[in-house]
């Protein structure tokens, strides 16, 4: 009895504990700003991380740009073909190459090869190697895109290479160099309706003929206005003298 009433009377109960949100649900991305307290200590506590030094060389960037600046002995020869074409060739376009089937490429390039023209694509870096320090190194701009080369060994042919160009709407041109002399696209579009050198010549012969022609007409002008005037003269007397000769030998001829 007494074990019955002593585990009845000491028997432990645990108490029940339920928590309760009484309030919406949490937002993460905009959390509530803590205590005054609270957030004092946090901004104590919050870590404190050393700037980097950016003016510290970086070693991995030194050796890209060292393996980037590696010699190519292959590049090096393409560089000096591209530049013995720009030098022996006395007409060059460059052309923006849009996309193009390499069918119709060929079909371009056997139309342009049959007026004795080449077309030629080169990478930027060969482009810089080629013309750098000479008097072309201004077209290094024109090649950040994908541009093509036309290269021609006689300029009084531009007509038929606009006349390709313009079947042709992948190719686009951009400028062009004529006798070492860098044209834009207007300028080098011009100079295909000038006439060619022989014609050109010819013109400037019969104009400096027909100025030195006036000059001497100018020079023999009163000259030959004297000459007609005493020709003119010396007819009229002739006329005068004959008049009268012919007057006093009638009277004779009527008296015999």
């Amino acid at each position: 009895m007494s074990n019955f009433l002593q585990s009845a009377l000491l028997q432990s109960r645990l108490p029940l504990v339920c928590f309760k949100r009484f309030r919406g649900k949490i937002n993460i991305q905009r959390p509530r700003p803590p205590h005054y307290e609270r957030a004092r200590v946090l901004d104590v506590v919050k870590p404190i991380y050393k700037k980097p030094d950016f003016n510290a060389p970086c070693v991995e960037a030194g050796r890209t740009k060292a393996a980037q600046e590696v010699e190519n002995p292959y590049e090096r020869i393409i560089a000096r073909e591209v530049r013995n074409w720009l030098d022996h060739s006395k007409m060059v376009a460059f052309i923006h190459l849009n996309s193009i089937k390499q069918e119709d490429f060929f079909k371009v390039q056997v139309a342009l090869h049959r007026h004795q023209m080449s077309v030629k694509i080169y990478g930027k870096s060969i482009i810089r190697q080629a013309v750098e320090g000479t008097q072309f190194e201004a077209i290094q701009p024109l090649f950040d895109v994908k541009t093509a080369l036309i290269f021609c060994p006689d300029e009084s042919k531009i007509r038929q290479l606009l006349a390709v160009l313009k079947k042709t709407p992948q190719f686009v041109l951009m400028a062009g160099i004529i006798q070492g002399h860098f044209l834009s696209k207007k300028e080098f579009m011009g100079f295909a309706s000038l006439p060619d050198l022989t014609t050109a010549r010819a013109q400037l012969a019969a104009v400096l003929e027909s100025a030195g022609a006036k000059i001497v007409s100018d020079l023999e002008c009163h000259q030959n206005q004297l000459v007609n005037v005493l020709e003119s003269y010396v007819r009229h007397e002739n006329d005068k003298s004959g008049a009268s000769q012919e007057s006093s030998k009638a009277p004779e001829g009527t008296e015999g």
